[in-house]
């Protein structure tokens, strides 16, 4: 029975201890306590869902719905949200400078009528859970920048800061949202302007604009976002009257140009009438300002006449000028394919590049990727035709070069099916001037380019061969063979030194070590279409050399002419095709490889002991 109760009182007593400190978790510090008695009014300001100001005979009504505030009296209107969160942020730090308090106001009961607080004409109520008394702001006190105040639940009055009171003394157009909108640019999906001259219509799909109409072609995004943020971020000059009276004094009755926007997270996202803005005349007194009438707000106003820079806009001035868009991240390969010529197909498996029809031979991969950056900076030039329904006229029928680039995936995937898929195909047509013809995949126009973008796009597989010719280091090799209008042979001895199999004289160990280096590592400048027949009919040097110490590993280089940008051009036996070495690297493998013959000491002195001139006597 003792346990019982002993329980019991513990449960209890527990019980009392955690109500205890969840009670005390609730209440103010000292410090914020002493904080709180120094303000005239406290509350939670996201409690705040309304607050009235009673200013004479004129009532202002301001409700929060949804996060946001709007203006319901004197005008139903979007409220300057700023406005009102910085007035609840100054009457959450609103001090009392002096308290006179009721029993000083009782003793003599004229202070009332002299603070001007018995019958106050302005007055703020704030609405919400826990919100505070009704705010009655008096007279102006002798000191400087000060008020009475009194709450509606107490008779003592209250010396204050004027700063309340000249915020809420503001006229009501003043709590009015100067932004046209508060939808964010980023939210627009489509946007359409209605002229005399005809209606444009864009639409955001994935993340890119698109125009719609009067034709279907590829958006600038920035200039159509730059569009869609000079509309949303218009300034409201004046607040004219509401839309329910006559229109015809503002040019708004038949409204000369109409913009709309829709957004993608409200009702006019689905198809509906969406934020309708209609331009107007022009006020007589004010020739920088033109009449609007902006549905949602169902209010006439007028705004900056810069908008009307936005009813001059052209199809043409809103076109993505880039000749193609593609995700490069999605690209793995790329088809160059000229007619009478072998199709290159080039291949990217994490950063390297091969070719594919070469026996995924390596690659040239910087030359792969200077070509994507190429193509996704290319700049049409000119939109020539907006209907390609003349193809032959621009050779575009038969196109002289054609670039396809797409995705592979190897094997089949929740997202998509294995095999390749394409993202981008240019078309290139006939030559015009400086410019070239051009069609991307079925867009429905015809597009001209710079004429030099052609002689980018190697045609030729060899071409796109990597440019690293030989890849062994310098000490692998074994026997070394030269052959210019002489034979010249070295091996590696038993040491690791060289010497001579054909030649003799004392070894140029620096010119050697110079020639292996340039030899094991060599690269090439450019791989060269079309190389003359008689450029090796008379070679200039021919290096045979072993990679191995039984000399079964054999290579050959063949150099051959060299042209007048100072390369020289070769080939080798393991690739096909021609290349081009550099000047310096040809230096290196023409170098002497026998030590210049020194002078002897005789043949060095011998103009120093020469018989001198005899004098005279």
């Amino acid at each position: 029975m003792r346990f019982r109760t002993t329980l019991i009182l513990f449960v209890l007593g527990l019980a009392i201890g955690l109500f205890i400190k969840f009670y005390e978790s609730k209440r103010p510090n000292t410090q914020e306590a002493n904080r709180r008695a120094q303000n005239i009014i406290n509350f939670e300001r996201d409690k705040i869902d309304g607050i009235v100001i009673q200013n004479a005979d004129e009532r202002i009504e301001l409700k929060r719905t949804d996060k946001k505030w709007r203006l319901e009296s004197p005008v139903k209107d979007l409220a300057d949200s700023s406005a009102v969160e910085n007035l609840l942020f100054d009457l959450e730090d609103w001090k009392k400078d002096t308290t006179i308090s009721a029993k000083e106001i009782e003793a003599d009961k004229n202070r009332l009528a002299e603070y001007g607080v018995a019958k106050a004409k302005l007055r703020l109520k704030l609405q919400g859970p826990s919100a505070p008394p009704e705010g009655f702001f008096g007279n102006n006190a002798a000191l400087e920048g000060k008020i009475y105040v009194r709450l509606e639940n107490s008779k003592d009055v209250f010396l204050a800061s004027q700063s309340i009171k000249n915020q809420i003394s503001k006229k009501p157009e003043e709590f009015r949202d100067r932004k046209l909108t508060d939808t964010a640019a980023t939210q627009v999906v489509r946007l359409s302007i209605k002229t005399a001259a005809g209606e444009m219509e864009l639409k955001k799909e994935a993340d890119h604009w698109q125009i719609v109409k009067p034709l279907r072609a590829r958006a600038d995004d920035q200039k159509v976002n730059d569009l869609v943020a000079q509309i949303t971020n218009s300034r409201i000059v004046q607040f004219v009257a509401d839309d329910a009276g006559d229109l015809h004094p503002y040019g708004l009755a038949e409204a000369r140009s109409t913009i709309t926007i829709l957004t993608g997270d409200d009702k006019s996202g689905g198809g509906g009438a969406g934020q309708i803005l209609q331009i107007g005349g022009v006020p007589e007194k004010e020739k920088d300002q033109v009449y609007v009438r902006f549905a949602p707000r169902k209010f006439v106003y007028t705004l900056p006449n810069k908008i009307e820079s936005i009813l001059n806009t052209k199809p043409n001035d809103l076109r993505d000028r880039h000749l193609v868009r593609f995700d490069q991240n999605q690209l793995d390969r790329i088809t160059i394919d000229t007619p009478g010529k072998n199709k290159t197909v080039l291949a990217r498996k994490d950063q390297n590049w091969t070719i594919v029809n070469r026996n995924n031979r390596a690659a040239n991969g910087a030359e792969a990727r200077r070509l994507i950056d190429l193509l996704a900076a290319e700049q049409v030039t000119n939109f020539v035709a907006d209907v390609a329904s003349d193809l032959p006229k621009y050779g575009l029928d038969k196109p002289q070069l054609t670039v396809t680039l797409s995705s592979f995936a190897s094997e089949n995937t929740a997202d998509t099916t294995a095999g390749e898929h394409p993202l981008a195909t240019i078309a290139f047509g006939k030559i015009d001037g400086e410019t070239v013809f051009a069609r991307v995949g079925e867009e429905p126009f015809v597009v001209a380019v710079r004429r030099s973008m052609l002689d980018n796009v190697f045609a030729d597989p060899l071409s796109w061969q990597d440019l690293t010719i030989f890849s062994f280091k310098p000490e692998q090799i074994h026997k070394l063979s030269l052959f210019t209008d002489r034979e010249q042979s070295l091996v590696r001895g038993t040491n690791k030194q060289w010497q001579w199999v054909t030649g003799s004289g004392p070894i140029n160990t620096m010119n050697v070590q110079s020639l292996l280096n340039t030899l094991a590592s060599l690269h090439a400048t450019h791989w060269v279409t079309n190389a003359p027949a008689a450029a090796f009919a008379k070679s200039q040097l021919v290096i045979i050399f072993t990679t191995s110490p039984d000399d079964k590993a054999q290579h050959k280089l063949t150099v051959g002419d060299s042209p007048p940008d100072g390369t020289a051009m070769a080939r080798t036996d393991e690739s096909e095709g021609t290349f081009a070495i550099s000047s310096p690297d040809l230096k290196n493998l023409r170098a002497p490889l026998v030590e210049p013959a020194t002078p002897s000491p005789t043949a060095s002195a011998s103009p120093s002991i020469a018989a001198a001139p005899t004098a005279g006597p």
